[in-house]
């Protein structure tokens, strides 16, 4: 793909700009005062209002001035949950990597994959290596199954209908009817486990977190290398994971 011109970058950078003007100081501003502070011209400005206010970024307020619109809101409200499951999941993950030295990791359900949003790497040598936003098939997970286990059977009914099996290992669940008595064991058991499901010669244990309405809106676990995963080692690992969830999810019960 070509570079973008110069130009198209720079009315990014200044739109980026004037929006961080706003805050709770100064909720609202007219062209003037913006072109001062962003050193531009009164017209460049005129041109950055209008363009944000049409995408709902700003809107304009009494006397000519201009405010936060509600699209800026709304992406508030979707970014918020993540920072307060970020700050009470990372205290407990530190202290299960600790006991465990495997790798930890955060996953959020979306549709039917699980999404990675935290992860603290394990020290050892041989580890189990991906990256913060990596997705997964949930079915193939044990952090996307403990989440698909706790959906309303109203939903999970809506997601499965529209699922295609994915097998990235010979131990992929891809039979409805296993897939449904597996999620019904891990519902009542509270925990699910990944036996090379998802990547050979990797086992993981998760657990189900909830935030301050009882909701599911996360899940911790341990990865681990199979030549690290005898039996004891575990189910003491399930031990862990399942008290770290408890953990994170009386955190968030306390910020609400």
């Amino acid at each position: 793909m070509a570079d973008r011109p110069s130009w198209e970058l720079n009315s990014v950078r200044n739109a980026a700009r004037l929006l961080k003007e706003f805050s709770v100081v100064d909720r609202e501003l007219g062209v003037a005062e913006l072109a001062r502070r962003l050193g531009l011209g009164t017209s460049t400005v005129h041109r950055l209002l209008a363009t944000l206010a049409d995408e709902r970024l700003l809107e304009r307020g009494p006397g000519g001035t201009y405010r936060l619109g509600l699209a800026v809101h709304e992406l508030g409200a979707s970014v918020a949950p993540h920072v307060g499951l970020h700050e009470a999941a990372m205290p407990a993950m530190a202290g299960l990597r600790h006991a465990t030295g495997e790798t930890v990791q955060l996953a959020v359900l979306d549709g039917m994959d699980s999404v990675y949003v935290e992860r603290l790497e394990s020290p050892h040598t041989v580890r189990i290596f991906a990256r913060v936003g990596t997705r997964l098939p949930a079915t193939t997970t044990s952090t996307g199954k403990v989440l698909l286990a706790a959906l309303a059977p109203d939903e999970l009914d809506a997601r499965l209908a529209a699922w295609t099996p994915e097998r990235p290992t010979p131990h992929s669940i891809t039979d409805p009817v296993t897939l449904r008595r597996r999620l019904r064991e891990i519902a009542d058991r509270g925990w699910a486990d990944n036996r090379e499901e998802s990547r050979l010669g990797v086992v993981s244990v998760g657990a189900l977190i909830r935030d301050g309405e009882r909701e599911p809106v996360a899940a911790v676990s341990v990865a681990v290398p199979v030549t690290r995963a005898g039996a004891a080692t575990m189910r003491r690992y399930t031990a862990l994971v399942t008290d770290t969830a408890d953990v994170i999810s009386r955190r968030l019960m306390l910020r609400t």
